[in-house]
């Protein structure tokens, strides 16, 4: 299935953010891809493209700050800027005419994990895939990100942390989708206790997959690793987003 491309333009606090839309010809699933702290939409195109390619509409996009163009510096940007950054896209992303609006899945890398984490409690949602997904504590929520202290955020990565203590966590634990959550083995900035703190807020989920990408760091810097992630995020949209469209096609 051939997907269509369209650079969109996304209003927000009389600033813009720049996203891509890729979409079939139907009534689709939507994926929403969230992208890391200090990163881009750019590696989030290659994997919307292939998913766009089994039938969903997906949106990419830049949250503020992080391309260096006009708007907000990165320096200055808080939590709560980028998370009404993916509100916007959200709303944006379910304004689609060919999108089945009960049918959005969102993928989010680290910090974009964390916030997509957040947004469950905001929107409906029906798959959340978290890669590495990076946990914060809720003091500060309006302290530009770039100033929350690291050694602290260490620390707390490191224990097993309570889902009623952190909004992410209380988020997930009252999510009832599906969960995919990959972690990297040799991460030095989410560690496996990070990982556990997000599985075991998982109480209430319709299904959770977890997977480890043997010897891959946080970025995945390996080609190998990237396309480990791939396969693993290909596959599991195909068995739970596509797979159910064919059900229902097939029942109907």
């Amino acid at each position: 299935m051939t997907a269509r491309s369209e650079t969109i333009q996304i209003d927000i606090d009389d600033e813009q953010m720049i996203g891509t839309f890729l979409s079939p010809k139907s009534k689709v699933p939507g994926v929403l891809f969230v992208h890391g702290w200090g990163g881009s939409q750019e590696r989030d195109l290659e994997r919307a493209k292939g998913i766009a390619g089994l039938g969903c509409v997906c949106l990419t996009f830049d949250l503020r700050g992080h391309t260096g163009g006009r708007g907000i510096a990165l320096s200055r940007v808080t939590r709560e800027d980028n998370l009404r950054d993916l509100l916007a896209a959200y709303d944006r992303l379910l304004a689609h005419p060919a999108l089945d609006t009960s049918a959005i899945a969102v993928v989010g890398t680290s910090y974009g994990g964390y916030l997509a984490s957040i947004l469950t409690s905001l929107r409906p949602v029906r798959w959340l895939a978290l890669r590495v997904p990076a946990l914060y504590r809720d003091d500060q929520w309006h302290t530009p990100k770039r100033d929350l202290d690291k050694l602290d955020l260490r620390d707390y990565r490191s224990t097993l942390v309570r889902a009623d203590s952190n909004r992410a966590l209380h988020a997930c634990s009252q999510f009832t989708g599906d969960v995919l959550l990959v972690e990297s083995e040799t991460d030095d900035y989410v560690p496996h206790s990070t990982i556990m703190s997000y599985r075991a807020a998982c109480q209430q989920t319709h299904s959770l997959t977890h997977r480890i990408i043997d010897g891959a760091d946080h970025a995945l810097s390996e080609p190998v690793s990237q396309q480990a992630y791939t396969s693993i995020l290909v596959g599991w949209i195909t068995e739970m987003v596509v797979g159910e469209r064919l059900s229902i096609i097939q029942s109907s």
